[in-house]
């Protein structure tokens, strides 16, 4: 299933109390779409999903549905490290309209292929929507294996997987082994040009708050055959992708838009704001 070649990791907007800005989320969200973003993806890292509780998750969901209006399709984050939590949620999302979800590999107990495999074969069971896969062992403390991901892909509604592995042999393997319907999306935005290379459908993006249009004529370049004036548009832009990723995200891309203008809040803890010094080198960057 192909969600569009630019996917956004979509910021959850905090008012000054540290609540969801849903007023600032409808702005986001206009903002998103008429500057690149063909898909969103709500309540993922970017997202700040481990703060967020169920409740606010499930009003995320249903608020950003009737937002979007079908416009573009909407992934709802319902992975945990908890299967029966995951099929809780995803059933809730299920509830709201939501037209699939993103499902990230069990962090912090560490389960084994097999467990993995269990996981999310238990969950795709209790849901008819479409499944993203989302392998990202930087944080979840373990990769899941190209043979996993490809086993999974047999499965009817897993359908595509964003791979932020970094391991450019085990997407293309990915891609050669499981049925050309099933999507493989880069999860890194530094590298969505090398996983285009390979036949990646496209990317699931953070810097695509920033640089979404920019982002679009790099991809479409590439489609078209340009593919060095897609290279050149990468080497551009690649600082911005880096520079996004200085301090733990989403710390960055939400100081860069509001440098942009458009005032998301600030962050949950354990996570803090940039010092002053991080805030002017990520200012330079936004202004090159």
């Amino acid at each position: 299933m192909n969600f569009g070649s630019i996917l956004t990791a979509m910021v959850t907007p905090f008012d000054a109390a540290g609540n969801i800005d849903f007023e600032q989320t409808t702005n986001l969200i206009e903002y998103l779409l008429e500057n690149g973003t063909e898909g969103l993806v709500v309540a993922g890292t970017t997202g700040e999903s481990p703060t967020l509780t169920k409740e606010e998750k499930i009003s995320l969901f249903k608020h950003v549905v009737k937002v979007v209006n079908r416009r573009i399709p909407v992934i709802a984050g319902t992975g945990s490290n908890n299967t029966a939590t995951s099929i809780s949620l995803t059933k809730e999302a299920e509830a709201c309209g939501i037209d699939a979800v993103m499902l990230v590999v069990p962090y912090y107990n560490k389960p084994n292929q097999r467990g993995l495999f269990e996981h999310f074969a238990t969950i795709a069971k209790e849901t008819k929507l479409p499944i993203m896969l989302y392998n990202v062992p930087g944080r979840s403390a373990i990769k899941m294996s190209g043979e996993t991901i490809i086993s999974l892909s047999e499965i009817e509604n897993i359908v595509s997987v964003k791979e932020a592995s970094g391991d450019l042999g085990q997407a293309a393997d990915i891609i050669e082994r499981t049925s050309s319907d099933f999507t493989v999306y880069c999860g890194d935005d530094e590298t969505t040009l090398p996983m285009l290379a390979i036949g990646a459908d496209g990317v699931v993006s953070v810097t695509s708050h920033i640089i979404g249009n920019e982002m679009q004529t790099m991809v479409q370049s590439y489609f078209s055959g340009r593919v060095k004036e897609a290279a050149s548009h990468h080497r551009k832009l690649l600082p911005i992708m880096n520079g996004i990723f200085t301090s733990p995200s989403p710390v960055p891309v939400k100081t860069a838009l509001r440098m942009k203008g458009i005032d998301v809040g600030g962050v949950r803890l354990p996570l803090v704001p940039l010092t002053e010094q991080e805030e002017k080198v990520l200012q330079q960057l936004i202004e090159l």
